[in-house]
């Protein structure tokens, strides 16, 4: 089992920046992949961010250029720093972990974090 708790969320002007982090205990070795969602009002959840546990990165276009994931060194936190915000990021921003279990990957989920962009 693995758990996972967000913070960092909040409210920011158009253009401002935010830093979200996520906290992971428990079964960390078993982490294969850690990212950050988001889900706006109305719409579905979509992956913003991924690192791997080899340090590999990727970003859903909307994040290119602005947001930057990235972990502590004990690979229990995981970072996302987001600049040049926008009205249209304004979302729910959940963490999510892949558990290595039996035959599988297994999703965990944080409880989600606000963030609100606006002036």
């Amino acid at each position: 089992q693995v758990q996972l708790v967000e913070s960092g969320g909040g409210l920011v002007q158009p253009g401002g920046s935010l830093r979200l982090s996520c906290a992971a205990s428990g079964s960390i070795s078993l982490i294969n992949t850690m990212a950050w969602y988001r889900q706006a009002l109305g719409k579905e959840r979509e992956l913003v961010a991924l690192i791997t546990r080899g340090g590999s990165t990727n970003y859903a276009d909307s994040s290119k250029g602005r947001f930057t994931i990235s972990r502590d060194n004990a690979k229990t936190t995981v970072f996302l720093q987001m600049n040049s915000l926008k009205s249209e990021d304004t979302a729910v921003y959940y963490c999510n972990a892949l558990v290595v279990g039996v035959g599988n990957l297994y999703p965990y989920w944080g409880q989600g974090t606000q963030v609100t962009v606006s002036s």
